[in-house]
């Protein structure tokens, strides 16, 4: 099997940029986005594995665009990569579709687990949220 294939969606190209490292070695990073209608449209074209998407992003927002993912029956994995660590946004995102939540202060720490942890089925959610 090949390398696990990653979209990143997030409106801050310094985000992109520090998660593409982050994954890079590990994943194969098959694209980047700045917002949620051009995620729809990437996800369709490209059929990703994972979509590491972000909460707050201009138009369609990352909550918007997991509920239409999950409409259209994609089986992308959609990992939630946020600043938000209040628990409504929590649980919006899981009630949108999301397999995993983690915030971005846990990048290093959290994003490659919760990416293996949604491939396999199972929720994650940040430690620093979660404990």
């Amino acid at each position: 099997m090949g390398k696990i294939r990653v979209l990143l969606a997030d409106d801050h190209e310094a985000i992109l940029d520090w998660v593409r490292g982050v994954l890079g070695e590990e994943f194969d990073i098959v694209g980047t986005v700045n917002n949620g209608q051009d995620a729809l449209g990437e996800v369709g074209r490209l059929d990703p594995d994972v979509l590491v998407l972000d909460i707050s992003m201009p138009g369609l927002n990352g909550l918007q665009t997991a509920s239409e993912l999950k409409s259209a029956r994609k089986q992308t994995k959609i990992v939630f990569l946020t600043v938000h660590e209040d628990p409504d946004f929590v649980a919006a995102a899981f009630s949108a579709g999301a397999s995993a939540y983690v915030v971005k202060s846990d990048v290093a720490t959290d994003l490659v687990p919760a990416i293996r942890d949604a491939l396999e089925g199972h929720r994650y959610i940040s430690r620093s949220i979660s404990s």
